[in-house]
């Protein structure tokens, strides 16, 4: 028996995945759940393991990109038949199909139900439909795309048959829920033979399936993304995906041809019109087309949080300037030694973290969150650092990072950073935290007004260090200065115990020696 792998739903917005690594080769024996891959996202690294022991049989190769649902391998979970074991059973299944013959005008219909997809969610949304009204699918072909408010997956067929709609596009469906009918058999009884319908048919209706399948032209979830961000339209693209799809390759490769005959064109255009338009008439160069595209459900997600977090939390912003050369002259007077002996650098964000949470023993307020009718506070700080990766900001968590010594959050701090430049954080390294930093500094922001990262309570913003002059001790003498600033839920914490915050984590980073001797 032959079981099929597929990419598994792992985690919110992700739409498709990299097998990095075989960690079974093909043909090797496999126990259940046994790790036989690595599968990589743009997010988070992951591991496919076996779902029941037997011989591995690889699909893909090293590198291919899947879309979540896509088989990966099967595993051979049986022995195969002897000889005469293997005569006598062919011989019982003719027999079998003779004595059904009668029967074979009636169809049998199977259903196709909306699949479990991930937890917490409860209802999917119908997008588009791949395959039409009465076309033929084969088994594990592609026939709708679902969306629910956290990613993008496909529907497959359960079996090969004749396509009956039974949901519509943009209807809301419940898991469970019967989104179509393929049905099965229903052959009518002057077909030609089975060997002379497969060479005559099977060219026709794969052109058909290029040429009429609802998937031509139109491009996959990061297929799209890459192409709204580069400006080009669908149309201008040829799919190699199943029914003409548009893959995330031929949006890469896309961006890359026609890039270069754009300009070309722009060049012409501009050298004919130079020599046929009136010199009176100056008309603007460049493309001013537009286009409209919907919504995605998880870009509706993403803005209702968003929109939610502005709406639903009391959201203030207090700001506060901190003088950093002791900071920068402690480092630059230990930086060496603090290297030699620890093995990493001495930056600015160990001193922050540790600010930060040496002030929220002293204002548990800030560190804690509004669940329903009541307030949750923590005594630990698990504190989300926001890093720069290929893709964009991530925010993992220092765990206990209250217990932690400069050294230690340093050491997190890089472990963290690097697994978000190779992708490799996980989905647990991302969740979870009861107070976020955020370095807007590293950009060459001045000052800015952060946004909660919900359902936390407060969120300090760091930003670059200008020097600039101050007045000290009655004469003005220029020092490296940020602005640092705190957005809090005004629910939580009320005005006194934000600012005084900010004061204190000001406090600490002025006078470095009160962080090693905790006053």
């Amino acid at each position: 028996m032959s079981l099929e792998i597929k990419v598994p739903p792992v985690g919110e917005s992700i739409s498709e995945v990299t097998l990095s690594k075989w960690i079974k080769k093909d043909g090797e024996i496999v126990e259940m759940d046994e790790v036989i891959a690595e599968l990589e996202s743009d997010k988070a690294t992951f591991e496919l393991t076996a779902e029941a022991a037997g011989t591995l049989k690889t699909i893909v190769s090293e590198g291919d990109t899947l879309e979540i649902g896509a088989v990966v391998c099967t595993i051979e979970t049986g022995e195969s038949p002897s000889r005469p074991e293997a005569d006598a059973a062919n011989e019982t299944i003719e027999e079998s199909q003779l004595q059904e013959q009668p029967a074979a005008g009636k169809a049998e219909m199977i259903e196709v139900k909306v699949p479990t997809v991930g937890e917490s969610i409860t209802e999917v949304t119908l997008s588009r439909w791949l395959k039409g009204e009465g076309a033929h699918v084969e088994m594990d072909e592609q026939i709708a795309e679902l969306e629910s408010d956290k990613a993008t997956f496909e529907l497959t067929a359960e079996a090969a048959g004749t396509l009956i709609q039974v949901a519509k596009e943009g209807d809301t469906l419940e898991i469970g829920a019967v989104v179509c009918r393929i049905e099965k058999g229903g052959t009518s009884g002057t077909s030609a033979p089975a060997s002379t319908a497969t060479q005559a048919d099977s060219p026709a209706s794969s052109a058909a399936d290029k040429t009429e399948s609802y998937a031509a032209g139109t491009p996959s979830p990061s297929a799209s993304k890459i192409l709204a961000e580069k400006g080009l339209a669908p149309s201008s693209v040829s799919g190699t995906g199943v029914g003409g799809r548009i893959t995330k390759e031929d949006a890469v490769q896309a961006q890359a041809s026609k890039a270069k005959p754009v300009a070309q064109n722009s060049k012409t255009e501009g050298a004919d019109k130079s020599k046929t338009a009136p010199s009176t008439a100056s008309v603007p160069s460049g493309s001013r087309q537009e286009r409209r595209e919907k919504l995605s459900a998880l870009r509706k997600t993403v803005a209702r949080r968003l929109v939610s977090v502005k709406n639903e939390t009391a959201m203030l912003t207090t700001f506060n300037e901190v003088d950093m050369k002791p900071i920068m002259d402690l480092r630059a007077k230990y930086k060496d030694k603090f290297k030699e002996k620890h093995g990493v650098g001495l930056g600015f964000m160990s001193f922050f973290t540790k600010a930060v949470c040496e002030a929220l023993r002293e204002f548990p307020a800030v560190n804690a969150r509004i669940e329903k009718e009541e307030i949750v506070y923590s005594d630990f700080a698990d504190v989300s650092i926001a890093v720069s990766a290929p893709k964009g900001l991530v925010v993992p968590v220092i765990r206990n990072a209250d217990s932690m010594t400069l050294a230690e959050i340093e050491k997190a701090v890089l472990t963290l950073a690097t697994k978000a430049r190779d992708n490799k954080l996980s989905i647990e390294e991302m969740t979870g935290g009861t107070f976020t930093i955020t370095n807007g500094g590293v950009f060459g922001s001045m000052m800015s007004t952060p946004i909660i990262n919900a359902p936390q309570s407060a969120i300090l913003g760091m930003h670059n260090i200008v020097e600039r002059p101050v007045a000290l001790n009655g004469e003005v003498v220029i020092r490296p200065m940020m602005y640092v600033a705190l957005s809090y839920d005004h629910r939580i914490i009320d005005g006194r115990e934000s600012v005084s915050f900010l004061v204190r984590v000001k406090q600490l980073l002025e006078d470095p020696a009160r962080l090693l001797l905790g006053v």
